[in-house]
């Protein structure tokens, strides 16, 4: 039913006069009946006013004359035209059908509107009906609490009677408790020291319950009456020592936790159970203590606290506890303290998650809680041990076990675990500052050993230098010393341990390692050219000098592959780092200088024979070009055992070397020809030696090509041996064409060895050529740019010099 705004207001009215009508004075209550008259009337009257000018608002006339006034102008716009004449008769049934249909919907509104002020209306006279009720029914009312009240004052007697009685039905109801509490703390006591908890707690419930409602009726009745409420807590004051007791028998069974669980669960069950019994009871006081303001001695226990605060201390001394001995006794003291603090927590979150999770409450989330102890027990020793003076040994081993091992299957990532958890929500152990400081420990120690290290096997290798037996040879028959595997199997081991702690330290350790590689090669650099130094010193000591030197060689280029090796396996990136160049040219280096010290070894054993070259005596007769076959042959067999591409290098720079002597003992001017038979008889000589060049370089440098190199001399031997001076430039313009890079002063030594060009030959051919010259700044393969030409001065002291050493060595 749909009520009008009168009724509405009308309703409001009546709770507004209504309100607290009980607590109202006479007056004000007269004053409300005299309002409710007014004010109904007032609203029958305002409905009236606000209806009749809405049916009232026009009348007949107006509205009459609008209607005219529109109609002519609808009939003026229909007819505009001769042709809607017509139409009239049409327009006039159509305005009918209209006006009958408006008709009939404005009589359907005012009967709506008829009808709701009919039904208004009755509610009203029903709603004036009822406030009058209501008026009567609130004077009755007034009349009566007007003589009830002197009664409700001389009832206050009979509110402190009830008070009383309900006081001594509590001491009633606990009268036998009362006398009985010595028997019950006795019987309570023996129950505790049986271990028979739950028994216990429940008579020591009894005793509380006593006390604390006696002590309730004592503080409602005179909460100032502080002699009684002693008084009785004299007499219970063996109850808070009972409570006491108990509950260092319940931290007992918490801090054996977990044996109990594994041999008698329900002992850890009713421990719990205990607690929960006490915390509910801890509520209800302090629920009570804020309506009455009374709480009992003692309360609240918070043992639910301080069974967590039991637990935690018990997880932390089972993590301290795991450390058996000290690094004095065992040099592995940390690898083993951290393997038992593994398997315990690991075995300790297995039993919580299998057993002790089914002693708790749901809502205790025990799992978790027992993963957070233990995590933050773990977390407290490893800052104690990371916090001590750790060996780089101990803190590979600490950083490898919290950042690799803790998380692992091994440990709290075990399947049996990872299903209750994340470990990825755990906090670090280790800030990473702590960290940092760690590896930048570990750093500077790892540093100043393998500096150590490097050294040592330096000097090892030094010693072994000076053996007289050869030095051992890998597997394809190369010379090799120790040095490259001692140092590398350090760099190995450091960075597979590095490689445990972390990826971005594996890396920084693989630079670390080639830095002291760059800085341990330069010393070994040094090292070798002493060891030259020494041995020219003495050239029979050591007797293995050439073997250990071709070994230091081969140890650079063991040194490349080792080291490119480290990078493939250690590095995540695949660029170059700053030490590879450094590390590159000294190796190159040591490795182009020990093969340079060797051809010097040679060429001085070679040295008298040389000497001996386009001499008169070699004129005559002499074996030194076939000395000087044999001595390199012999050499080049211990130079075989020189790895690639070192050995490609030096056979090429000793062949090339071979002949540069051979051509500077020509430009040397040591004989001059005298005659044609002469001339002739040494080209020969020369192209006899220079096959036999050609022949032992084919044999030592297979399948490369050397003829080039013995050409050289053929072609002076041409210049020699040609018997017509008119043809001589013509010689000499073909030595020049295949040799572009001999020079002027080469071709004045040629001429004056042969002897029978006159000095205006000379300066026509020199002049000639010279302005015909070709430059050779393009030739690749060059004899005649390192051969010198010397003065008058320095070949006879070039002379001397070698009759000295003949003399010496013979």
């Amino acid at each position: 039913m749909t009520f009008c705004p009168c009724d509405r207001a009308a309703q409001g009215l009546v709770r507004f006069l209504l309100c607290d009508s009980s607590s109202a004075p006479s007056s004000e209550w007269d004053n409300r009946k005299k309002i409710m008259d007014v004010t109904f009337t007032s609203l029958c009257g305002n409905l009236w006013t606000h209806l009749t000018p809405y049916f009232l608002s026009r009348t007949m006339e107006e509205t009459s004359r609008e209607a005219v006034a529109t109609a002519v102008q609808r009939v003026a716009g229909m007819l505009q035209r001769s042709d809607q004449l017509d139409k009239v008769e049409q327009y006039r049934r159509r305005e009918a059908r209209k006006k009958a249909s408006v008709e009939a919907r404005l009589k359907a509104a005012i009967q709506s509107q008829l009808d709701g002020v009919r039904t208004g209306l009755t509610q009203l006279h029903s709603a004036l009906l009822d406030v009058k009720d209501i008026q009567s029914s609130l004077a009755d009312v007034s009349k009566d609490w007007r003589q009830s009240i002197n009664t409700i004052e001389n009832l206050k007697d009979v509110k402190d009677a009830v008070v009383q009685h309900s006081q001594l039905a509590a001491a009633v109801e606990n009268l036998k408790n009362i006398f009985s509490v010595p028997e019950i703390v006795g019987e309570t006591q023996q129950l505790i020291e049986q271990a028979e908890l739950l028994q216990a707690h429940r008579k020591l419930m009894e005793l509380e319950c006593s006390r604390d409602d006696l002590m309730y009726e004592q503080y409602r009745m005179d909460s100032k009456n502080t002699s009684d409420m002693h008084l009785i807590s004299i007499y219970f004051e063996d109850v808070q020592g009972l409570s006491d007791e108990l509950a260092k028998q319940l931290w007992m069974v918490l801090q054996r936790s977990m044996v109990t669980v594994r041999r008698d669960p329900t002992m850890l069950v009713s421990v719990i159970r205990i607690i929960e019994r006490e915390e509910k009871i801890d509520r209800r006081m302090v629920d009570r203590k804020k309506q009455t303001g009374f709480i009992p001695p003692g309360r609240p226990k918070k043992w639910k606290e301080k069974m967590f605060e039991v637990l935690e201390g018990t997880v932390s001394t089972r993590i301290e506890g795991t450390q058996a001995v000290t690094r004095e006794a065992d040099k592995m003291w940390l690898v083993r303290l951290l393997e038992i603090t593994r398997k315990y927590v690991l075995d300790d979150l297995i039993v919580v998650k299998n057993l002790m999770v089914q002693c708790f409450p749901p809502h205790y989330n025990t799992f978790n809680r027992f993963f957070r102890l233990y995590h933050n027990a773990v977390s407290t020793r490893v800052k104690e041990l990371a916090s001590e003076d750790l060996e780089a040994n101990e803190i590979v081993s600490l950083l490898t076990w919290v950042l690799n091992t803790y998380k692992s299957v091994e440990m709290m990532g075990h399947p049996e675990l990872c299903s209750e958890c994340d470990i990825h929500q755990l906090e670090p152990l280790l800030p990473r500052e702590v960290v940092d400081d760690l590896l930048s420990k570990y750093v500077k120690t790892f540093t100043s050993n393998i500096t150590g290290w490097l050294r040592k096997a330096l000097e090892t290798d030094k010693k072994d230098w000076q053996k007289e037996t050869e030095p051992e040879a890998d597997q394809d028959g190369y010379y090799q010393t120790t040095l490259p595997a001692i140092v590398f199997q350090m760099f190995e081991q450091n960075l597979q341990v590095a490689a445990q702690i972390d990826g971005d330290f594996k890396e920084k350790v693989l630079k670390l390692c080639l830095k002291q590689m760059n800085t341990f090669l330069i010393r070994y650099r040094e090292e070798a050219v002493s060891y030259k130094e020494e041995h020219l010193r003495d050239r029979q000591l050591p007797q293995c000098y050439v073997q250990y030197m071709i070994a230091i060689i081969n140890n650079c280029q063991t040194f490349k592959e080792s080291i490119n090796s480290l990078k493939r396996k250690y590095s995540q990136s695949s660029g170059p780092t700053d030490s590879d160049a450094p590390i590159e040219r000294t190796l190159n280096e040591v490795a182009k200088e020990g093969c340079q010290f060797l051809l010097d070894e040679v060429f001085l054993d070679l040295e008298s024979h040389l000497n001996e070259l386009l001499t008169r005596k070699w004129l005559t007769g002499s074996h030194a070009v076939d000395t000087i076959c044999v001595t390199v042959e012999d050499y080049f067999n211990d130079f075989n055992k020189i790895k690639k591409p070192f050995n490609q290098e030096m056979t090429s720079e000793a062949l090339r070397r071979v002949v540069v002597e051979y051509i500077k003992a020509v430009m040397q001017k040591r004989i001059t020809f005298k005659n044609p038979d002469e001339r002739k008889e040494g080209a020969e000589r020369m192209m006899k030696e220079a096959d036999q060049f050609k022949f032992l370089f084919r044999k030592l440098a297979a399948g490369e090509d050397t003829d080039w190199l013995c050409g050289a001399i053929t072609a002076i031997a041409e210049v020699f041996k040609l018997t017509d001076p008119t043809l001589l430039f013509l010689e000499v313009s073909t030595l020049v064409s295949k040799y572009p890079d001999i020079r002027e002063e080469h071709i004045q030594a040629l001429l004056a060895v042969r002897g029978d060009a006159s000095r205006e030959m000379r300066q026509t051919i020199i002049g000639t050529l010279s302005e015909n010259k070709v430059s050779h700044s393009g030739v690749t393969q060059s004899i005649f740019k390192d051969i010198a030409v010397p003065t008058i001065a320095m070949t006879t002291m070039t002379t001397m010099t070698s009759m000295a050493t003949s003399k010496l060595l013979k």
